[in-house]
């Protein structure tokens, strides 16, 4: 069986059994049997229990082993202490497919994931696959099948949307809210424990079913990111997936080392990894049925500009301002639009944009309209706002809007505001595909991640280069010989130096003769930088001086900076200092590394400084990147017109950034052991320059990872 009809048995079994079935309505065993008998699944269900002859009139059997014939799928309602049994017995048998409901496993701590692991053993040496435990279940709306192997009191719509949700209660309400919206499920997998099956395993499946356009998640935790991220880039490309990704908090998060550990929480983590991806992520469940109406019923939008088409001039407005948020435009439209809309318009209407056609606009108003306004090549997607008045019929406009929609390639997208009416026009427009909202910030909403997944879908997915001058040997001999902890200057510079990152020259000091003899060496002027692997922060203890011109101003700096130690009772954490040579001009730039846990490293970019963490302006990725990747990082930041030469200032390398960027991931990819890293500043020098470190630090483990 190949990867792409794997779970068969689970979404298209021949036969079911329900092993545990029981007599009572109401209970979950109960529930569930009752659901696949009278869902209208086409092949048999067989109940499974030792104490009953029949379950809900249906003649029962006390085993697995007396059933008729060898079923695809087991659904298992039994007490935790036997579903081991159970199991064991459908795997003699030559059950394909499991569904595990019952819950006692992991979720409740060690006893229970230790029967769990055995459980995952079992289901694996019989190459069966299990959805569960501690699940809802499984359904597909296919007419084929009709399937509902769930307690759900909700049978969903027919549709193009699969989803898969890691906990059974948000699943219930996920059903429910498709029921209640009319948006059309196609199959639905409660993940519970993912103690087999994950979230992965269903993108994989739902990649290549023709039934699914569009994939929803709703997470809790990550089993394997990168695998996700691996195999969310990939089916992405052929159908949108959205998210919505619980735990946007850390508790108890740990006191970082580092400009990166500080700026990179786990959230962090996860949004980089679906930005990645092209996964998007919404913040509610609300969100991510907006989301999925949109990309399973429009076609996708091609650019941001939109065009608001309005019969009262608030609810415009509350629409233009919700796009300025999202970064969409609204672009002006052309002559001849506006030409068209004045000879039909009354002359108080706006025929700017938004375009208010005034409260006593007609449904055959709308219609024209659009119709003109989907001409209009300035624009790529239409939001029409209604509000009822007493003139027009809501269900009359909603008509309007669907023949103005017939043969349209942009997306067109309403939001009927009011009550009156309202719900009957809303049904005229999801007959017809067209996605309706109650409120603008909601389609708004909507269409910004529409155009971000088209955006996403367009670029250039970009490589993982290769670079010829990597001296990766040179750092692994190194690394081999250093000690776990803060590399020491001489390390971090050889480590850098090793993957063709250009760093100021430098010598360690320890006496402040020394220290004037080594600025003289290298030529003034020069700074001075305290030197220890305690101190994390030197400037904190006024430990960095710069524009040293003679050899008194460096030799006093250095028995300053002795003296403000000792004046701390700090002396004895003093290492030495670092004469370096003053880079001067460029833009000061960071580079960081840290690891989130479960993500493997996580690499960060931003505008350099001590004031780093104050603006916390910095774009994440997770390794390993692609040469996309690195320069998106640059376009993500606030502060990026700082890199184009912001009110005359100096213009910055930025191909030199991206290839620095791209060499701190090489360098973490050979060398898992690096723990932390921040380079800053990492000066960008002008166009064609390239850039330079001046300050670095580097922690490694003593173990890689």
């Amino acid at each position: 069986m190949n990867r792409s009809d794997r779970l068969d048995p689970l979404f298209r079994p021949r036969s079911v059994a329900v092993i545990g079935a029981s007599r009572h309505r109401g209970s979950i065993a109960g529930e569930v049997f009752h659901n696949l008998v009278t869902g209208g699944f086409p092949g048999p269900v067989y109940p499974v229990n030792c104490a009953a002859r029949a379950v809900q009139s249906v003649g029962a059997f006390s085993s697995v082993s007396e059933l008729p014939e060898t079923v695809d799928l087991a659904v298992v309602v039994v007490p935790t202490e036997h579903v081991l049994e159970v199991v064991t017995e459908c795997a003699k048998c030559g059950v394909r497919g499991i569904v595990v409901i019952t819950a006692g496993f992991a979720e409740l701590g060690a006893e229970g994931k230790r029967l769990q692991d055995r459980l995952v053993t079992l289901v694996r040496s019989h190459r069966m696959h299990m959805l569960g435990p501690n699940c809802l279940g499984l359904l597909n709306t296919d007419p084929a099948v009709r399937l509902n192997a769930t307690f759900a009191p909700t049978w969903p719509p027919s549709g193009p949307v699969s989803v898969a949700s890691q906990s059974g209660a948000v699943g219930l309400a996920i059903l429910d809210y498709a029921q209640a919206l009319g948006i059309g499920i196609n199959q639905f997998a409660s993940t519970g424990n993912k103690a087999d099956l994950s979230g992965n395993d269903f993108l994989e499946y739902w990649e290549h079913d023709a039934s699914t356009r569009v994939i929803l998640l709703y997470l809790e935790s990550f089993g394997n990111p990168v695998r996700f991220m691996q195999i969310a880039r990939r089916v992405s490309q052929k159908k949108p997936i959205a998210v919505v990704k619980s735990g946007r908090t850390e508790a108890g998060a740990r006191a970082a080392s580092s400009h990166t550990g500080a700026l990179a929480g786990m959230d962090v983590a996860v949004d980089a990894l679906l930005g990645q991806a092209g996964v998007l992520r919404t913040d509610t469940i609300e969100e991510l049925f907006d989301v999925a109406t949109l990309l399973a019923n429009q076609p996708s939008p091609k650019g941001s500009r939109v065009a608001i088409v309005t019969n009262a001039g608030g609810p415009g407005i509350m629409a233009a301002d919700a796009c300025a948020g999202g970064g969409l435009l609204l672009p002006e439209l052309s002559t001849l639009t506006v030409e068209s809309l004045q000879s039909f318009l009354p002359r108080a209407a706006s025929v700017g944009n938004p375009i208010d056609m005034l409260a006593s606009a007609p449904a055959e108003h709308y219609e024209r309209v659009l119709q003109v306004v989907h001409r209009d090549e300035n624009v790529d997607a239409t939001l029409v706002v209604f509000v009822p008045p007493l003139v027009t019929e809501a269900a009359e406009v909603a008509k309007a809007i669907v023949r103005a929609a017939a043969d349209v390639s942009k997306p067109m997208l309403t939001c009927l505001l009011g009550t009156h009416g309202i719900p009957d026009a809303m049904e005229v427009l999801r007959r017809a595909k067209i996605p309706a909202y109650r409120f603008p910030e909601s389609a708004v909403r909507a269409l910004t991640r529409a155009v971000r997944y088209a955006r996403w879908l367009a670029r250039d997915g970009g490589t993982i280069p290769e670079f010829a001058n990597v001296d990766a040997e040179r750092a692994r001999s190194m690394l081999a010989r250093a000690t776990a902890g803060w590399l020491s200057p001489a390390e971090t510079c050889e480590l850098l130096a090793a993957y063709g990152i250009g760093v100021a020259q430098m010598k360690l000091v320890r006496t402040a003769e020394e220290a004037a003899e080594a600025a003289a060496t290298i030529g003034f002027p020069v700074a001075l930088k305290l030197v220890s692997r305690q101190i994390l922060h030197k400037t904190e203890v006024d430990g960095v001086r710069l524009g040293l011109a003679s050899r008194d101003e460096v030799s006093r700096a250095f028995v300053s900076i002795q003296q403000g130690l000792a004046g701390r009772g700090e002396l004895d954490k003093m290492e030495g200092a670092l004469v370096q040579e003053m880079i001067s001009g460029g833009v000061e730039t960071y580079i960081g590394v840290t690891h989130a846990s479960g993500f493997g490293a996580l690499l960060g970019f931003g505008i350099g400084g001590v004031n780093i963490e104050l603006w916390r302006d910095v774009a994440f990725r997770v390794h390993p990147l692609t040469s996309t990747d690195a320069k998106e990082m640059l376009e993500q930041i606030r502060g990026k017109a700082l890199l184009e030469g912001f009110r005359g200032g100096p213009l910055a390398d930025k191909e030199g950034i991206v290839d620095a960027i791209l060499r701190v991931d090489r360098m973490v990819a050979d060398n898992p052991e690096i723990e932390e890293l921040d380079i800053n500043p990492l000066i960008a020098r002008r166009p064609g320059h390239g850039v330079v470190a001046v300050d670095a630090r580097i922690r490694v483990r003593s173990t890689p990872t």
